[in-house]
């Protein structure tokens, strides 16, 4: 499955293209943008494919996943936005990472808004978490305004993780 196309009212969330890179690598090679991704490492050029990469496989694999982000304004790449739950996960995951050029601009939360519809409405997920390192204030502020609620800390990948959950609304019930 390719990742369908979403809109909201400042971004499009659609599928990752091969010209992503560039704009893909400078983010994950931005320290302060990746200090709360994964191990808290920047990655390579070449990793941040793989990690395009990964994104991509994602919604072959499990009919959903991570969408790139761009401004719908500009049309330039900004980040990534979407659904995630490897093997072994703990559950359905809605997270994001954005350039810091964007941040402050709420587009984590409308983003972040827009795949937990497509997770309500598509996939007819009964609950969605966000995992966050809890001195992530900026990332815990998003799940919050996104109606997630602390539930509890656990460890994962040898770190720390506040773990964010919401339940399916009523109003998106079949």
């Amino acid at each position: 499955m390719t990742a369908p196309t979403r809109e909201t009212e400042r971004l499009v969330l659609r599928a990752w293209r091969d010209d992503d890179l560039d704009a893909y690598a400078q983010l994950c090679a931005d320290p302060e943008v990746m200090r709360h991704l994964g191990n808290g490492s920047t990655l390579s050029r070449e990793d941040a494919w793989r990690s395009m990469a990964m994104f991509t496989g994602h919604w072959v694999l499990r009919g959903f996943g991570t969408w790139a982000v761009e401004e719908r304004a500009t049309g330039t790449m900004v980040g990534r936005i979407g659904l995630h739950q490897p093997a072994g996960g703990p559950g359905l995951e809605v997270g994001w990472a954005l350039d810091r050029a964007v941040w402050g601009r709420g587009y984590a939360t409308e983003g972040g808004a827009a795949a937990l519809d497509f997770a309500w409405r598509e996939l007819d997920a009964a609950r969605v978490i966000s995992l966050i390192y809890p001195e992530n204030t900026r990332s815990i502020a998003v799940a919050e305004r996104l109606g997630e609620s602390y539930e509890r800390t656990m460890v994962l990948s040898k770190r720390q993780v506040a773990v964010y959950g919401i339940d399916r609304p009523a109003a998106t019930r079949a």
